[in-house]
């Protein structure tokens, strides 16, 4: 039987990791930000935005696919990919939450030698 540690966290906490481990490459936030600045679905392709490889950028594609933050339709012989605005706005909603909870939190031992920046 194969335990995995996650299952003794809240569901919340669970998504949130597996959200920060698919952000956490430079080029799957590089091909948001360029789904999302050409607002609208990108049909073909997307290397000539990402100093990427096709390869290594269908990689990251499909990453990002997994974890329904983007949508990839197939359109003929080329795959359309948009933002998924819902899952995106889930995103926001679990991180800022998360961050206002650290943020606001009274408790802290080491408040003497932290300065706000």
């Amino acid at each position: 039987m194969t335990y995995h540690k996650t299952s003794l966290f809240d569901s919340d906490l669970q998504e949130l990791a597996a959200l920060a481990k698919t952000l956490s490459h430079p080029a799957r936030l590089a091909i948001l930000r360029y789904l999302a600045s050409a607002n609208t679905c990108i049909s073909g392709d997307i290397t000539s935005e990402i100093p990427l490889s096709r390869t290594t950028v269908s990689q990251h594609l499909q990453e990002l696919k997994k974890a329904g933050l983007i949508h990839g339709d197939i359109d003929g012989a080329k795959v359309c990919y948009c933002i998924c605005h819902e899952r995106m706005n889930l995103a926001r909603k679990l991180f800022g939450g998360f961050i206002d909870e650290i943020c606001n939190s009274q408790v802290n031992a080491c408040n003497s030698a932290v300065v706000d920046k």
